[in-house]
């Protein structure tokens, strides 16, 4: 494995911190989970669901092929051992706040002194400075909403909407792997750990990037349109006869325009005077999309899909989750893994988005039990059966 021989300690919980871990781990990093008593808040996502339904897999997908401890760091025992085993690790990462940490004496300054080749990972709400970085984040407020992320995506005249669970989290588990493995060869050639920072300001930011330049840049930005009145009138979403959605992307500003009007079966549309040039497709958007709305909505989604491919352009069917599950296409991207599910078989969970041919993770161990290695890790970092079982008397450890 591309990761093998390193040693991930993640003090964090919730969704992208532990998404950043899960990814070093199934890149091969030796991942080792730390939870302090009661478990990461992750562990109840399914606490409240119909009794038929068991297992987490969203705690799974976070989570998979870590090994699991409990330390108790407001103990002078439990925080010691932390510190201890971060002495043994290549990475250290934590969502835990800055403030909280230098008390305990687990911020950077504190456990390079013992480990200076140590790469220490913060993901915070607002990143390290600022008036605001002392405030806690999650995707919703942080990447969603204060981004500009929630309002960007809205079109406009219509109300803000909720986004799904873990959007920001997991992008912002992407943007921290990518900041620890560039901190890894730079020790690699200096010896030396450094401390790195994510945020899930800074990640909204840069997602939303394309029109944010554009803000930055001239000082304005054109809203979001809706589905009836899109800036080119050819992408957007239309509806099959069956009910079924699918979107169309042009090649250029008006690439494909003859094209798809023959796959909507309305040549003559290219002739209209109405839309005969860009610019008066741009002025007659409504109408034109309601004549590509009433053209679609008489042809079967399978004539629709045949006639897309047919012509080469670019789209796609609008899938449910139910949809993406079952699409080969999925499967075959490496957009799926399987994790074992301790009664001998496996089922299938979100895979990182990168493929290593030849070396992909096709099938990674369950996600740990709360507390399930914590005497197992204790003991490699060279406490003794006492020492061990007086950290566990204590309620610094279980």
């Amino acid at each position: 494995m591309l990761l093998e021989g390193v040693k991930v300690v993640e003090f964090a919980s919730y969704i992208a911190g532990p998404g950043a871990c899960c990814i070093l781990g199934d890149w091969g990093a030796e991942v080792i989970k730390v939870e302090r008593p009661g478990g990461d808040t992750m562990r109840a996502a399914f606490a409240d669901v119909k009794s038929e339904l068991s297992g987490n897999p969203t705690f799974d997908l976070d989570n998979r092929g870590k090994r699991g401890i409990v330390l108790d760091i407001s103990k002078p025992e439990g925080r010691d051992a932390l510190a201890k085993l971060a002495q043994t690790a290549d990475v250290f990462l934590t969502n835990v706040r800055p403030a909280a940490l230098k008390r305990a004496g687990l911020d950077y300054d504190s456990l390079k002194q013992a480990n200076p080749r140590l790469v220490y990972a913060v993901i915070t709400g607002y990143g390290l400075e600022g008036p605001d970085a002392h405030k806690p984040g999650f995707d919703v407020t942080a990447f969603w909403a204060r981004a500009g992320v929630a309002n960007m995506t809205a079109p406009k005249g219509t109300d803000p909407f909720m986004l799904r669970s873990g959007m920001g989290d997991h992008t912002t588990a992407l943007a921290t792997v990518s900041a620890i493995l560039a901190a890894l060869y730079e020790r690699e050639k200096t010896g030396q750990g450094r401390l790195v920072q994510t945020s899930l300001l800074a990640t909204g930011v840069y997602v939303m990037g394309s029109d944010l330049a554009v803000q930055l840049k001239f000082g304005r930005l054109a809203s979001n349109r809706t589905r009836d009145n899109p800036i080119n009138p050819i992408a957007t979403f239309f509806k099959s006869a069956d009910g079924r959605w699918f979107v169309h992307n042009p090649r250029g500003g008006n690439g494909g325009w003859e094209t798809f009007c023959e796959v909507a079966g309305r040549p003559d549309l290219v002739q209209d005077p109405r839309f005969a040039t860009g610019r008066s497709r741009r002025e007659n958007t409504r109408e034109l999309v309601a004549e590509l709305d009433a053209a679609f909505a008489a042809l079967p989604f399978e004539e629709v899909a045949r006639r897309l491919d047919a012509a080469d352009l670019v789209w796609a069917p609008v899938q449910t989750p139910a949809d993406v599950a079952a699409d080969p296409q999925v499967a075959a991207s490496g957009a799926l893994v399987q994790v074992e599910n301790g009664e001998g078989g496996t089922f299938p969970n979100p895979a990182a988005p990168a493929r290593f041919p030849g070396a992909d993770a096709t099938v990674r161990p369950p996600s740990p039990k709360l507390g399930e290695h914590t005497r197992q890790v204790l003991a490699e970092i060279g406490y003794g059966e006492a020492e061990i079982e007086r950290l566990f008397a204590a309620g610094a450890a279980a």
